[in-house]
């Protein structure tokens, strides 16, 4: 690798490694997004970056050539020579095996890993002595917002699950005064109300659903109401500051009174976009069998929780279900369908990211830096993230 070093002591918190190079992968078939788009790469290289090398048609399927690349300093090259000339690899999704078998020792890696959940994304990596960093592991800080691709990815599944419920759904999600009669407007339940849910809010109310929304923390309350959505509210929910904002595991006492008010209000909805999900544990079940089965025909469940067991108890990751004339869409990966500014919206939280790892082309490993150091999933063999270290003790 062109330019790489370390500068490490055992007593030391901070390593330093010249990164010379920069490399852009394909994502696998499934997904249409792309790491980094052709205008990040203009402001990479102002960075301190002295090369970026892309894989020819890493962006093509998200919307960007391979000339709009190469027209800001990008080179076009295969995936073999990504592999074994750039310092620094930035793809989404965790390398495939054969693509972990060709990095070497010392190599550093930026992506989405999703450690919490697919903990054995780590073993090739620290196998392999390289750094890697899982842009997922953010903190829940002002700072980090400019980098955080959970909230970017959440804006764009919140906003394309309403678009696909609408599409699915048999009736006008808006009130209609027609000569024939007066179309009411649809009834959405949004469970959930984090980045994803908030947008789905937004989004449905733009179409002109009546909505209301679920979630177990009380600050959501207020950002419900400000968008215009009545908060289904059951009192007695637990939460924690250690949690970072997130929701946390609840009571069964609580869960029973929950059950019983999602239920209420899934009866009367026409579309429910479930999107609860609590870091490295399975997503919360709020959708029940029963509840699916007293809905109206005709409704539509969109969980974007299916990757992690789904809200919705019939819910199957990639798989549309119908049950009594419900269907229910369980779909993880909607982002990949909007992918050119899904991709942007990444690319963005790529370079922020950069810019604190890599100022001026050389990576500061500063390990006392709690963006660093949340992020970095292995490092020369070692796990770093004190969040995955401590779920990977007590697993």
């Amino acid at each position: 690798m062109a330019g790489s070093r370390f500068d490490s002591h055992p007593n030391r918190s901070t390593f330093n490694q010249i990164i010379m190079v920069l490399g852009i992968l394909k994502e696998d078939s499934i997904d249409n997004r792309v790491s980094t788009i052709p205008e990040t790469v203009a402001s990479l290289l102002k960075l301190g970056i002295s090369e970026v090398l892309l894989e020819a048609g890493a962006g093509e399927r998200a919307g960007y050539r391979d000339a709009d690349y190469a027209a800001q300093g990008a080179q076009v090259v295969t995936e073999t020579a990504v592999l074994s000339k750039a310092d620094i690899v930035v793809k989404i999704n965790p390398l495939t095996a054969e693509q972990v078998a060709q990095v070497k020792a010392g190599q550093m890696l930026l992506g989405q890993y999703n450690p919490l959940t697919n903990r054995e994304v780590t073993t090739p990596l620290l196998s392999g002595k390289v750094t890697a960093f899982s842009l997922d592991m953010l903190p829940r800080s002002t700072r980090a917002q400019a980098m955080d691709v959970l909230s970017s990815m959440a804006t764009v599944a919140g906003y394309k699950a309403v678009l696909l419920a609408a599409n699915e759904f048999s009736g006008f999600f808006p009130m209609f005064m027609t000569a024939a009669g007066t179309i009411k407007p649809a009834k959405v339940l949004i469970l959930g109300a984090g980045v994803a849910g908030l947008q789905a809010i937004a989004t449905a109310k733009r179409l002109g659903a009546v909505v209301e929304a679920f979630d177990v923390r009380a600050a959501a309350k207020e950002e419900v109401l400000s968008l215009g959505a009545k908060f289904v509210e059951v009192e007695g929910a637990v939460e924690s500051a250690a949690a970072g904002g997130y929701a946390i595991e609840q009571s069964e006492e609580f869960k029973q009174r929950q059950a019983e008010a999602v239920h209420k209000h899934a009866c009367m909805a026409d579309i429910i976009i479930c999107t609860a999900q609590i870091p490295g544990r399975r997503a919360p079940v709020l959708l029940r069998k029963a509840t699916v089965e007293a809905m109206k025909p005709g409704s539509v469940v969109v969980d974007l929780a299916a990757s992690s067991g789904g809200n919705c108890e019939y819910c199957e990751n990639g798989k549309t279900t119908a049950i009594n004339g419900v269907k229910i869409i369980g779909n993880s990966y909607l982002p990949a369908s909007v992918p050119r500014d899904a991709s942007a919206m990444f690319s963005r939280n790529v370079l922020n990211f950069l810019k604190i790892l890599a100022p001026k082309g050389e990576a500061v490993l500063n390990f006392e830096d709690d963006i660093i150091e949340g992020t970095c999933i292995a490092h020369q063999g070692e796990v770093v993230s004190p969040r995955l270290k401590t779920l990977m003790a007590t697993a």
